[in-house]
């Protein structure tokens, strides 16, 4: 018997498959990738996904003892959907999570029937993707994750998270009556359990061919963004987690749902609790409209933190806000612009950090609780000068993500199920 308990996280990517291993402290142990473009490199082809899968766990498992797994989840693209067979394999490609639904009809009878609190609206939502894959002929409709997990366990199920674009309910725990109502056979849609909760033990296969303890429990899992909101350390109610990428996407921790669809904003519940936020158009985009990276880079040690410049900016690439305000015909705000080109470049982070501060408050005034502290992912987290602009705009500390990976997040995740 073991004296070792161990918890693996597996994330199912755009582009490839990690793998990490923490213990019960959260130390990481083992740590792997393998990309699809070594597999095929066909995105789409479920036979790809599997084989980075399995190739990325077989490298982490070379580094730790495969028996001393406790647990396993999966996290995987959010409205990546596929249809299997009775058997359980794939019926042709995978429907990307960008993809948008052909089926135009499909789209107006979700539009008549769902509330308009749904994440189900829209051509890329999973329930429109779905109605797609029935031509397809299924014997049931997956997300990405809910297949991968199954190859482990041998039962299809889905986690809350992933089922939310395809209209499962949250707050009632359950698939509602009005998918019935668009004329799509409910029957093909997976159990839903909440992410952690045990699915059931490894198969004998998988447990011979990955050298993996056959009381390894499977747990459902969740989203690529939930993980990775996971794997930051945020725990707590009212703890934010920033994604300073080319967007600026904003994310809290809450004691109850929020349904704002007018402005992205929906729930996931995760850990007994609600996982509430929204995306705004402005972020890293709006810099690079006007500066190269390597001139933000070189400009950076000049700007003054403590110095506001007093410029009121909205940065945005490109006219439209969905986040913290809808407004599709918003012009960005960069005006008046100095000459000199680090007094415009601090205008431009000052006026990021103030569309976050937005962000937080909007959040706030739909009812999720206060503010206590921020972690910050993304390229922009690494910005010094720019963390300090950001803590005097939000007012609350800052603190340093515990892993931007969404394995650990999944990790973390099968630890909680165990």
């Amino acid at each position: 018997m073991s004296d070792q308990r161990l918890f693996l996280g597996l994330d199912i990517g755009t582009s490839g498959a990690r793998v990490l291993v923490i213990d019960e402290a959260g130390g990481l142990r083992a740590a792997a990738k393998s990309a699809m473009a070594d597999h095929g490199g066909d995105l789409r082809a479920p036979n790809v996904w599997r084989a980075a899968a399995f190739h990325a766990l077989n490298l982490a498992l070379a580094q730790i003892n495969p028996a001393e797994i406790v647990a396993l989840a999966v996290d995987g693209t959010s409205g990546t959907m596929l249809a299997l067979d009775a058997a359980g394999d794939p019926l042709g490609d995978g429907l990307m999570y960008d993809d948008r639904a052909a089926d135009a009809a499909a789209l107006t009878l979700i539009a008549a029937a769902a509330p308009p609190t749904s994440a189900a609206h829209g051509p890329t939502s999973g329930l429109a993707k779905a109605f797609d894959l029935l031509t397809r002929a299924p014997a049931r409709i997956a997300h990405q994750a809910d297949w991968i997990a199954s190859l482990f366990s041998g039962r299809l199920v889905s986690d809350a998270n992933n089922a939310l674009k395809t209209g499962y309910d949250p707050v009632a725990e359950a698939w509602p009556d009005w998918i019935a109502a668009t004329g799509f056979p409910t029957r093909l849609l997976p159990d839903v359990l909440a992410p952690g909760a045990a699915a059931a033990t490894v198969t004998r296969e998988a447990s011979r061919r990955f050298g993996l303890n056959p009381q390894a429990l499977v747990v459902a899992g969740t989203t690529d963004g939930c993980a990775s909101f996971l794997a930051t350390g945020a725990k707590e109610t009212g703890d934010g987690v920033s994604a300073l990428g080319t967007t600026l996407t904003i994310k809290q921790l809450s004691d109850r749902p929020l349904f704002a669809p007018e402005y992205g904003v929906y729930s996931h519940k995760i850990l007994g609790l609600w996982l509430v936020g929204g995306a705004s158009n402005s972020g890293g985009g709006a810099l690079l409209a006007h500066f190269t990276a390597a001139e933000i880079e070189a400009l950076t040690p000049r700007l003054t933190p403590d110095e506001p410049t007093g410029l009121d900016y909205y940065p945005l690439a490109r006219p439209g806000e969905r986040f913290p305000l809808a407004d599709p015909a918003l012009a960005p705000r960069v005006d008046p612009r100095p000459d000199d080109p680090a007094r415009f470049l601090q205008g431009l982070l000052e006026g990021i950090a103030s569309v976050e501060a937005l962000a937080y408050g909007q959040l706030q005034r739909l009812g999720a609780p206060k503010l206590t502290c921020v972690r910050s992912v993304g390229g922009g987290a690494r910005n010094d000068a720019w963390t300090q602009i950001r803590a005097r705009r939000l007012g609350v500390p800052l603190l340093a993500a515990l892993q931007e990976e969404a394995a650990y997040g999944a990790a973390l995740l099968a630890r909680e199920g165990a």
